[in-house]
């Protein structure tokens, strides 16, 4: 069975700063990915690769899932990325993360990639995916990106890359420059939602770059873990607590949540389908919510797999 990862939080670390690097595993986050791409300037951008990997495989990460985002496809740092961080890190490598995905191609040529060194370096653990959504091509091709390897744990609304590409109108924190009515990114969170559950895979919400608003920030992570998202990017440490509380099901919820499947399963043995309990009907469909808060807090844990999944 594949082992199975908690994704509450995912702190971005610049690839290029070892002092920030030598920081990330004592973060708290379920996974940090050193980055590549937009935390690197030009110039350190082959330079940071060298200090990611001495990151990588000589650093205690614990239970963190150790991540490098890599530059998009279309740059001319990518196939280095890939080929020195992977040849250098190896098993020390859990995850890598593709940005500004636009087709199911574009996974499909990191795919192919990955699949020819793990063989040319004998390796036998295999290196998952997460891919982030954030153009308006990937947005409406997001359903065929997740479904493009089955390398693929998860993928990532981008909202910053995404207003750009869309040419909407936002301030720095990818907030609306004026008066919307409603949620201004709601469309396209379900959009990238629906297609990670389609897909079977994980669904990460994006950034939120004011580091120094807990509460803003707390409240952006509680409208996408209500809408089903299994985590969140922090761009701060100050974050990560924060979106490990807020994608974690309370002691309450997993109280409840086992009561009614205890409840439900007796009268489903005495032949009952649906019952009555504290004034509310409970049925085969809040069973299915019962096993995802289940699942989660198993995943914060670290107990989850395939089987529970």
């Amino acid at each position: 069975m594949r082992e199975l990862h908690a994704r509450r939080s995912e702190l971005a670390t610049p690839a290029s700063s070892e002092r920030m690097c030598e920081k990330a595993p004592s973060s708290g986050a379920d996974l940090v990915f050193l980055d590549l791409e937009d935390a690197c300037a030009p110039s350190v951008k082959e330079s940071a690769r060298s200090i990611a990997v001495a990151a990588l495989r000589e650093l205690d990460w614990g239970r963190t899932v150790r991540a490098v985002r890599i530059n998009g496809i279309d740059t001319p740092w990518c196939h280095g990325d890939i080929i020195e961080i992977v040849t250098g890190a190896q098993e020390h490598l859990d995850v890598l993360i593709v940005p500004k995905a636009r087709t199911a191609r574009d996974v499909w040529w990191v795919d192919v990639l990955l699949t020819q060194l793990e063989t040319k370096l004998g390796m036998t653990k295999r290196i998952g995916l997460e891919v982030l959504i954030e153009e308006a091509e990937g947005l409406t091709n997001a359903a065929e990106i997740a479904r493009a390897s089955d390398r693929l744990e998860a993928i990532i609304f981008g909202a910053g890359d995404l207003s750009a590409s869309l040419r909407a109108r936002v301030d720095g924190n990818f907030d609306p420059a004026g008066d919307y009515p409603g949620d201004f990114w709601h469309f396209a969170r379900v959009q990238v939602l629906a297609a990670a559950r389609g897909a079977g895979i994980d669904a990460i919400d994006a950034p939120y770059p004011a580091y120094q608003d807990p509460e803003g920030y707390r409240r952006s992570a509680t409208h996408a873990s209500l809408l089903g998202f299994e985590g969140k990017w922090a761009i701060h440490p100050s974050q990560v607590p924060i979106a490990n509380e807020v994608f974690a099901p309370s002691a309450a919820e997993i109280e409840e949540a086992q009561e009614s499947m205890d409840v439900y399963r007796k009268s489903e043995a005495a032949g009952v389908g649906a019952l009555g309990r504290g004034g509310k009907l409970v049925d085969a469909a809040h069973m299915r919510l019962a096993e995802n808060v289940l699942y989660k807090a198993a995943l914060a844990r670290g107990e989850a797999t395939e089987g529970n999944a």
